[in-house]
């Protein structure tokens, strides 16, 4: 999208590595601002007084000006389409020069039983597969990221978000890795 992408953190290089590595790595590059401690987030008006940032979103334009800025709670993740929007909005000439982007097939989607929706990076989806190992409880696992109808059933499913893990547990839907929940559909099966 003519877009560079900058994660900038206030932890330190090997707790960003570290972090990093939980995702299998990224694919843009990872700022530590932890010395001067929080300087960059502070001139951004995203530094809190507890010594830590906000989660935000700056979109800035080749001459450096700052067009858009989404400021949300540090378990709320944006909404992918409105980025994509604003993204397109800074320089709408250069979209409208652009062959469209090649759609990747659509796979079905398996149904009944437990199917659970998930990322290879997500920390809730690594304890739902350890969940759903401790009580011996077959799944069906589906990694949104490599199958383009699995990432728009959770978006439908999760109020426009790509929510990790959600299950349809023979068409009842839980969004995101609610135990209780869990428990109260797959009570039958817990007690085998």
């Amino acid at each position: 999208m003519n877009t560079q992408v900058l994660g900038i953190s206030i932890d330190h290089v090997p707790c960003l590595t570290a972090w990093a590595e939980t995702f299998g790595g990224l694919t843009y590059p990872l700022l530590s601002d932890f010395y001067p401690h929080g300087a960059v987030a502070k001139k951004y008006g995203v530094l809190r007084e507890e010594g830590y940032s906000e989660r935000a979103i700056f979109l800035i334009d080749k001459d450096g000006i700052i067009r858009y800025i989404d400021i949300h709670d540090i378990d709320d993740q944006p909404k992918n389409s409105v980025l994509f929007e604003q993204i397109r909005k800074i320089d709408p000439e250069y979209y409208d020069r652009q062959p469209q982007p090649i759609q990747m097939p659509v796979q079905d989607l398996p149904h009944g039983g437990i199917v659970m929706y998930c990322t290879s990076w997500c920390p809730d989806c690594r304890r739902a597969r350890a969940w759903l190992a401790e009580h011996a409880l077959p799944y069906t696992e589906v990694d949104i990221h490599a199958n383009q109808a699995a990432a728009a059933q959770v978006r439908e499913w999760a109020n426009g978000n790509e929510t990790t893990p959600t299950f349809d547990i023979d068409g009842e839907i839980v969004v995101d890795f609610d135990e209780v929940k869990l428990r109260a559909i797959l009570k039958d099966r817990l007690s085998k």
